[in-house]
């Protein structure tokens, strides 16, 4: 063996090793399916470990050795990882030997002029012993992750909720094989509560979270829950809405519960829903314990919170209100905002008082929201001004 050789051949693949790792990169994307559903943070992640990966095997086979017992938890580490973030085991070690493969043709296009049959051979003998002593490391440290999550199984789905809220599961496909881990089954219509203690008490502990995720779980459903500071954050089916506003009244507490339109969007959705409670004032909470989202949506439009969204308002607080066919109940409501009594408004319209009634109390029912009231008031006239077509009164 002239290690000298093999010392200035793996120093030029350590200078390359990230268009190497590119080319690694590729090939497992164009193979392994459940690489091809991560997001972008997520292939920068695989990205910079086939780097990594790829300077500790060409070091191996530099000085004709193995890789370290530093490398190896490095890889119990990963295959915990893994475990957590819900990416099949084997989709893992599949990845490698993918990677391994076309790392070792890039090597011999950009050195094989360098090299000898017998540096090429050991080279294939170093990455088959990398191969085989990663993945035990990758299996050990998945199993390890994997019985501490059975043994805490609250804690994992707790965790499981942090992450969504953090933003560190934009991709679908791993949510999704996360929760086949955990054996829960997210929410095709998710909700997300935030709530915290209607009064100046204490910040809410387990013991109340467990309690409000017990009085929103149904059959055979596991609660998705997890405090946040001195909130509770809840991951629900939106049609539990209703419930998680008694739950909420019973138990004394005010929150926003806003609709996303996955779970993967949690993180926007606990950002909206958060910015509304510390900007809500009091009287927001007069008749109602839980704000929804046109009120969030209308209160980052007051503080011109980035990324505030004016559609969102009309949207979110006139909803079928705002359709074609219900555009005599929006000039009803719109009439009686502007003049502040259904008799004003009635002539205003040219209209019998009594149909105007009627047609607030329509428009109560479309929006659930009552125009008596200052809160919902201020709501539904800065949404009909925000209203793609504006209406009239």
């Amino acid at each position: 063996m002239d290690a000298e050789r093999r010392r200035t051949v793996a120093d030029l693949l350590q200078a390359r090793r990230g268009e190497l790792a590119a080319t690694a990169v590729q090939a497992v994307r164009a193979e392994v399916p459940a690489y091809r559903r991560l997001d972008g943070e997520q292939m920068r992640d695989v990205a910079a470990i086939s780097a990594w990966t790829l300077a500790r095997v060409t070091d191996a086979w530099a000085r004709d050795g193995r890789l370290s017992e530093q490398d190896l938890a490095r890889f119990r580490a990963i295959g915990a990882a893994r475990a957590e973030d819900g990416r099949p085991v084997a989709a893992v070690l599949r990845a490698y030997r993918v990677g391994a493969g076309a790392a070792v043709d890039a090597v011999a296009q950009v050195c094989g002029d360098r090299l000898t049959a017998g540096d090429m051979a050991a080279l294939a003998r170093t990455v088959l012993r990398a191969i085989d002593d990663l993945s035990e490391a990758i299996l050990a440290g998945h199993a390890s992750a994997r019985d501490r999550l059975a043994a805490d199984r609250g804690r994992a789905l707790r965790d499981l909720v942090d992450d969504l809220v953090d933003g560190r599961h934009s991709s679908p496909g791993a949510l999704a094989d996360r929760g086949r881990e955990l054996g829960v089954a997210l929410p095709a219509d998710p909700l997300l509560l935030v709530a915290e203690a209607a009064g100046p008490g204490a910040p809410l502990g387990r013991t109340a979270l467990a309690e409000l995720a017990a009085d929103l779980s149904g059959p055979g459903a596991d609660p998705l829950a997890t405090l946040r500071g001195r909130r509770a954050v809840l991951l629900l089916p939106a049609p539990d809405r209703s419930r998680a506003e008694g739950a909420a009244r019973a138990r004394g507490l005010r929150g926003c519960a806003v609709r996303l339109d996955a779970p993967a969007g949690a993180a926007d959705g606990y950002r909206l829903a958060s910015h509304a409670l510390d900007a809500a004032p009091g009287h927001a909470f007069a008749d109602r314990a839980l704000l929804a989202d046109a009120d969030a949506h209308l209160l980052a439009l007051l503080r011109a919170r980035p990324g505030a969204d004016p559609a969102a308002v009309a949207r979110t607080a006139l909803g079928p209100l705002a359709e074609p066919d219900n555009r005599h109940l929006l000039d009803g409501l719109a009439a009686f905002l502007s003049t502040g009594s259904a008799t004003a408004a009635a002539g205003l319209l040219h209209l019998h008082p009594q149909t105007l009634r009627y047609r607030l109390r329509r428009a109560c029912e479309l929006t659930g929201r009552d125009p008596r009231t200052p809160w919902d008031r201020l709501v539904l006239d800065v949404a009909r001004h925000l209203a793609p077509h504006r209406a009239g009164g």
